[in-house]
């Protein structure tokens, strides 16, 4: 009893050490992502479910839940925003070539339409990321004419 007793204070000295250590935070400004909205042009409904399912991970402006400051959730999050930045990250949009951004977008087009982004892991937590069949709709649409776009514009051989 006394070694288990000794095992449970360790590992709860060792949980609260571990509050003290937390990743960087992902925190950019509205700014970075208007060259996106500028390029882009997404109807308000757009913008709006932009906002509300997609620059969390794919931006350098991040909403953290108020469990973010539990460590070892806090390094959870980083990590998935992270990976989620390193796949499509609006905040570098003008860094990418035309081809690039094309690809994204055909990317997002099937991603959204096929239902896996926004990851079922991030709508448990955020319903409002949810989305209907006509918010797939409308941001479907919007990449369609987006991709409509770059296919006329010179690609660099």
């Amino acid at each position: 009893m006394k070694l288990t007793k000794k095992i449970v204070l360790a590992l709860l000295a060792l949980i609260v050490i571990a509050q003290f250590f937390k990743p960087e935070k992902n925190s950019g400004d509205m700014a970075s992502i208007e060259p996106f909205l500028a390029e882009t042009n997404p109807p308000e409904d757009v913008k709006l479910i932009l906002k509300e399912t997609c620059y969390d991970c794919h931006s350098d402006v991040t909403r953290y839940p108020w469990y973010n400051n539990i460590t070892p959730v806090n390094y959870w999050l980083a990590e998935h925003i992270e990976d989620g930045k390193k796949h499509f990250n609006v905040s570098n949009w003008v860094d990418n070539s035309v081809k690039r951004k094309d690809h994204k977008f055909e990317e997002l087009i099937e991603m959204v339409e096929d239902k896996s982004m926004p990851l079922k892991s991030y709508t448990i937590t955020h319903s409002e990321a949810k989305l209907s069949d006509d918010q797939i709709k409308a941001v479907v649409d919007w990449a369609k004419m987006v991709r409509t776009k770059y296919a006329m514009m010179p690609k660099p051989e």
